[in-house]
């Protein structure tokens, strides 16, 4: 995300399950054209960014050693699994042909708790994926602005609402300012009214998703992996496989679990304390308070596995993001006019995947 100031709100992000709570408003960038680059105008809604990408975790911790405020920690992590309906999924995950570059790997208790020793509760195995890792948004966003700030082709335009397209290649914001370049890209994050129907039309294969997450106070002790609850293999099509199908037929959510479409997601942050989450509301009009049974559910998964109680909850928020229809797709890509591309949909996966969507997005308009 960018953001108006130089405090970003937000969680740190396990590669492939992101976690993320407010959005902020519309902004634009300008990129300066000089002789060897096109011009391009970029609307900003809910861009992610994140330092792990297609061609590995290289990338990131060539970013984290290039910047060390961006927070970027290779830190892998576990999915603990008890019952042999879960284990299935774990074997039949680890058994893809794409597992090795997944870096998934099934543990015994006594290795998970070797890579994180916090892992006191009770479970009979641990899948493990080493390429996954955490960022800090509060200070990363800061920390990248800055670094984009040091060439002069980069220019941050906060508060401002991109308004109206003109044309070809131009944008008009809301300060009566206009924008042109060699291309546009409208990167709206969970606004899909106004401009982006005027421009895509009603019929958008996008839809918003509202989630519910909370911050601790600081551990005692290091969690020195991510760490998600079987739950997670519910909602990923990676995990999809007839092993998914007997768990779902024979192992149902919990109640609380089920009605939000919940899965344990938890990170440390920097501070030591715990970003943990997370719920999933589709239908309109999303409510404006938050509800306490899942905070109370995540509690209780959370000190099962820590096998101690929840250091005391500091913060609890909600928030919306973008999420193809078709929630195979990463994202929605659509050319609304000549030189004018919309990029929104990519849900949970926005902080991980966005520079594979940019460099994609990059290639399909021939930079």
């Amino acid at each position: 995300m960018d953001y108006p100031n130089d405090q970003a709100p937000g969680a740190p992000v396990r590669s492939g399950i992101p976690e993320h709570g407010r959005v902020p408003k519309y902004y634009a960038v300008k990129a300066q054209p000089n002789a060897d680059a096109a011009t391009v105008l970029v609307a900003i809604g809910t861009t992610y960014v994140n330092w792990e990408n297609a061609h590995g975790d290289a990338a990131g911790r060539a970013a984290g050693d290039l910047n060390p405020a961006l927070g970027f920690r290779p830190n892998g992590s576990l999915t603990p699994i008890r019952g042999g309906l879960e284990l299935a999924v774990a074997e039949a995950a680890v058994a893809r042909a794409d597992a090795a570059a997944r870096g998934h790997k099934l543990l015994t208790p006594d290795e998970a708790r070797a890579l994180n020793p916090a892992l006191r509760g009770e479970f009979d195995a641990a899948l493990y994926c080493e390429r996954d890792a955490a960022v800090e948004p509060r200070t990363a966003q800061v920390a990248l602005r800055a670094e984009l700030r040091k060439s002069p082709r980069y220019t941050f335009l906060p508060g401002r609402e991109v308004r109206e397209v003109i044309g070809e290649r131009a944008v008009r914001d809301d300060h009566g300012e206009v924008h042109t370049g060699d291309a546009v890209v409208l990167c709206t994050g969970a606004w899909l009214g106004g401009l982006v129907r005027e421009l895509a039309g009603p019929d958008l294969p996008v839809r918003r998703v509202r989630l519910q997450m909370m911050q601790t106070d600081p551990l005692v002790e290091p969690l020195t992996t991510s760490v998600a609850d079987s739950d997670s293999f519910r909602y990923y099509p990676a995990y999809a496989s007839p092993a998914l199908d007997e768990l779902n037929g024979r192992q149902p959510q919990a109640a609380t679990a089920a009605e939000h479409r919940m899965q344990l997601l938890m990170v440390q942050r920097a501070d030591g304390g715990l970003t943990i989450g997370d719920t999933h509301e589709y239908e309109h009009p999303f409510a404006f308070d938050t509800l306490e049974d899942p905070y109370d559910h995540l509690t209780g998964v959370v000190e099962s596995l820590l096998g101690r109680p929840l250091p005391k909850v500091r913060r609890r928020w909600a928030g919306v993001y973008a999420q193809c229809a078709d929630t195979r797709r990463v994202v929605h890509r659509q050319r609304v006019r000549d030189g004018v591309w919309l990029v929104t949909g990519p849900g949970g996966r926005g902080m991980t995947c966005s520079p594979a969507i940019a460099e994609t997005t990059a290639n399909e308009l021939g930079w």
